[in-house]
């Protein structure tokens, strides 16, 4: 893995937010920061009525914007050495191979374009939906509240999530809390509600106890809950500074990708979450 983090932006407030973010994580993990802007012709330039020079002109826009930001790390975190990069193409499609060099990409949840109303911003939805290894997705300004928050499941997409959760909260010595919400089947109705927790948190417990043996310094606190995991993982994301979510890594639509989980806590989380891939 390369040791970059990238941050995509355009200059929009939830932008500066991720760079932020991603600042803050590069400074903590002694890695490299790229600041990306992509142009995107298709919202000033028509096909048949070309505009000359039209990308030297935002190149040199992006270029000054990109410049501002690059000083704003550099006053915030003098230790981060900081590049960018600016590119003219599809956001999604160039973020997405920035990706699969990077330790991390880190992007807004909404940017300049799409609906003011909307939650998830389309490029946001579509890396995260599609982009091998790590996204980030960051809402608003970074605020430390000591402690992570991992989703559990019983699907394999959970394990690159506790396996990036686990070196998170090492890294950073805070407690991980480890959230599994699981749902009551109707055929079970009549099964002893206590006898159906303790199964559900022996089944937590012995997911996570691999993990335990690997990162023994860290706290774990493990939450069984019967709400809706969606539910759940916002909830709890109120008081943490990452909420760390898996990604099944298969083919279709963004929201089919990232299943259903992964896409509800993306819009509705309090605090930055990375979506880990599932290889």
């Amino acid at each position: 893995m390369n040791d970059v983090i990238v941050v995509g932006t355009d200059g929009s407030p939830d932008a500066d937010a991720a760079i932020a973010w991603a600042a803050a994580d590069a400074a903590r993990k002694e890695l490299r920061l790229e600041l990306v802007h992509v142009i995107e012709r298709g919202p000033y330039d028509l096909p048949r009525y070309p505009v000359p020079g039209l990308l030297e002109v935002l190149g040199e826009a992006a270029e000054a914007m990109l410049a501002e930001k690059v000083s704003r790390v550099m006053a915030g975190w003098p230790s981060v050495e900081v590049a960018t990069r600016v590119m003219a193409g599809s956001a999604v499609a160039e973020l997405r191979k920035q990706a699969e060099s990077a330790t991390e990409l880190v992007v807004g949840s909404r940017g300049r374009g799409g609906f003011a109303s909307a939650l998830l911003g389309s490029v946001s939805l579509g890396v995260a939906g599609h982009a091998h290894g790590t996204v980030v997705v960051v809402r608003s300004a970074p605020v430390e509240r000591g402690q992570l928050v991992v989703g559990l499941s019983e699907s394999d997409s959970s394990e690159p999530a506790l396996a990036h959760a686990f070196a998170e909260a090492s890294l950073r010595r805070v407690p991980l809390r480890a959230v599994y919400a699981y749902a009551v089947p109707i055929h079970v109705v009549s099964l002893d509600p206590d006898r159906l927790r303790r199964a559900q948190r022996e089944f937590a417990r012995d997911r996570l106890a691999p993990w335990w043996e690997k990162h023994p310094e860290v706290n774990v606190i493990v939450d069984v809950t019967s709400v809706h995991p969606v539910a759940a993982l916002t909830e709890a994301s109120r008081d943490a500074d990452l909420l760390v979510v898996g990604n099944r890594g298969h083919g279709g639509m963004a929201a089919a990708v990232l299943g259903s989980v992964s896409h509800g806590v993306l819009h509705h989380a309090y605090c930055p979450v990375a979506v880990v891939r599932c290889q």
